[in-house]
């Protein structure tokens, strides 16, 4: 639902949509207005913003239960952090985005409130994923550095990104950024794929991290084709709109499996044994 819920917003960014609504919590002073137009886009986002809200709520009453904090961890190989924390995070990071989209809603969209809000959306999808590695694998609380900086990274090029979409920064920055994100992604991936090919849980989230942010690449470059053709039109067209959500939704896909991979990474998985270094 959280992934749908990203969708969702980049749909309402791509075809203009970001002020059809202009008053907030009600939509045109009713609670369902008149779906026409970028309403339909606005609305739909703001109804699923609603419905993951409270399902985090519910996720975090639920764990609060099920593994009060009190309680000791979760066990597993390697000592585990209590993903009852990251519940409450995540509600704590949910109310906060609500909050900025409605500063962004009623003060016509200021730059900071709309990147914050884009950029607390991708940080919200990063906890859920952390959050289901925390209840269905055995990881430890600390991260190897290749995997910290490889997160940090590619949660950083998220933030450009909606810099980029709401005019604020340039094009060109947001390119560097993605070769340096994928340079830094293929340090860490790699890395573990030279050192941990025999272990098959950091070797398939060292593959998948790399695919998708292969294919996060691929779509990139076809959004920006899309925009330098189509920068005539007078209204987004379909196709820059596809590649642009499918840009922002495998973008959140490479967060979470950087995420991932950083928690099931031991931190000696990058250590070379024997002294030998594997070229």
């Amino acid at each position: 639902c959280t992934f749908a819920l990203v969708i969702a917003g980049a749909m309402v960014a791509s075809n203009d949509a970001a002020l059809s609504v202009p008053d907030w919590p009600l939509s045109w002073g009713h609670l369902v207005p008149t779906l026409e137009g970028g309403i339909r886009y606005e609305f739909a986002h703001r109804v699923a913003a609603m419905l993951v809200g409270l399902m985090t709520v519910g996720l975090a009453v639920w764990m609060q239960v099920k593994q009060p904090l009190q309680s000791e961890p979760r066990p597993s190989g390697r000592g585990s952090s209590h993903p009852t924390r990251l519940a409450w995070a995540a509600v704590a990071v949910v109310l906060a985005q609500a909050a900025l989209g409605g500063i962004a809603v009623r003060f016509v969209i200021p730059a900071w409130a709309t990147i914050a809000h884009a950029s607390l959306g991708q940080l919200f999808f990063a906890i859920m994923v952390a959050i289901c590695v925390l209840l269905y694998a055995p990881v430890d609380g600390t991260w190897a550095a290749p995997t910290l900086l490889c997160t940090v990274a590619l949660f950083a090029q998220t933030i450009l990104g909606a810099g980029v979409r709401y005019g604020v920064v340039a094009g060109v920055v947001h390119i560097a950024g993605a070769v340096l994100a994928t340079a830094v992604v293929m340090w860490a991936a790699l890395g573990i794929l030279m050192r941990q090919m025999d272990n098959p849980r950091l070797r398939r989230a060292a593959m998948l991290l790399l695919s998708i942010t292969f294919s996060q690449v691929f779509l990139g470059i076809s959004a920006l084709m899309a925009r330098i053709v189509y920068a005539s039109a007078p209204q987004p067209m379909p196709i820059m709109v596809l590649f642009t959500v499918a840009h922002v939704a495998v973008g959140s896909l490479a967060l979470g499996a950087s995420v991932a991979l950083a928690m099931l990474a031991p931190p000696d998985a990058f250590r070379v044994e024997g002294g030998m270094v594997t070229a």
